[in-house]
């Protein structure tokens, strides 16, 4: 369904009953990155997934700061406000793990529990923080002047990405098909208005973050395993896991060890939950 939030139209798909789980799509993704999954999650949650502004089947304004951080916060507690969503847990992806972590900063009360697959908390420093900017804002004139269907080539050649080419040649099609659903406006967008180099850091605030949260990332993935790590020392509530041969799209490389973490975790927070309410 689509739904109008802030001037700009969302699509939005929901399954299920009991307990509110937001599955947030990283960059290049959409709802469909999720189909696979909602099953199963809608057995034990009431499904919402969301396409991100210029992603998928929602908008893609023309102007880049519509697509800033705290601009996308802002939407997403406006959508849980117009389904009468007092309290949520969160699934987010890279990019949509990093929405996920400014949106339980920005409103804790709102959000139960994370669940962050190959996330970053931000750059640490201002010069980091430049560099990747002038990186994104590169790679957003190239998705405008190449084409889209150039850059999902040259996005699926990233050293990130190198796990993946060992997945069957029908699982990679699918992904290429569903990232060339995206339109290159909202993406070039995308990256100049929330790209890594755009997003506040969020380290100096880990400690103070006490949302219980779940960490996964595949163990090739050597550059996330590594910010999961240091994460890790900062969270006060915090499970670390790590999925063998798995890079950094867990959810694509082992479907099946991602479901049974993610549900495991949820059975046992809202368990917990229900105790000390019982208590």
């Amino acid at each position: 369904m689509q739904i109008t939030i802030n001037n700009n139209n969302f699509y939005v798909k929901q399954k299920g009953n009991g307990p509110t789980l937001l599955l947030l799509h990283g960059f290049t993704g959409s709802v469909a990155t999720w189909l696979p999954f909602i099953p199963s999650f809608a057995e034990q949650s009431q499904v919402v997934a969301v396409d991100l502004l210029g992603h998928g089947q929602s908008a893609t304004p023309a102007e880049p700061s519509r697509y800033r951080m705290e601009c996308c916060v802002s939407d997403l507690l406006s959508l849980l406000d117009q389904l009468n969503l007092a309290q949520i847990d969160v699934l987010g992806y890279s990019m949509g793990g990093r929405v996920a972590l400014q949106l339980a900063a920005v409103a804790p009360l709102r959000v139960r529990s994370l669940m962050l697959e190959s996330t970053s908390p931000g750059l640490d420093s201002a010069a980091a923080r430049e560099a990747r900017i002038v990186a994104d804002n590169a790679l957003a004139d190239q998705i405008e002047s190449e084409g889209l269907a150039a850059f999902v080539e040259y996005w699926e050649q990233l050293p990130l990405f190198a796990s993946q080419r060992l997945l069957p040649d029908d699982v990679r099609a699918k992904q290429r098909q569903q990232r060339l659903q995206n339109n290159p406006q909202g993406l070039a967008n995308s990256l100049r208005g929330m790209g890594t180099g755009q997003q506040p850091s969020l380290w100096d605030k880990l400690d103070q973050m006490t949302t219980p949260t779940l960490l996964t990332v595949g163990a090739l993935d050597t550059k996330f395993c590594g910010i999961a790590s240091e994460m890790a020392t900062h969270l006060p509530n915090v499970r670390v896991v790590t999925v063998p041969d798995a890079g950094h799209t867990i959810h694509l490389e082992q479907p099946a060890t991602f479901i049974k973490t993610v549900q495991e975790f949820l059975q046992e927070f809202h368990k917990t939950k229900e105790t000390l309410y019982l208590d």
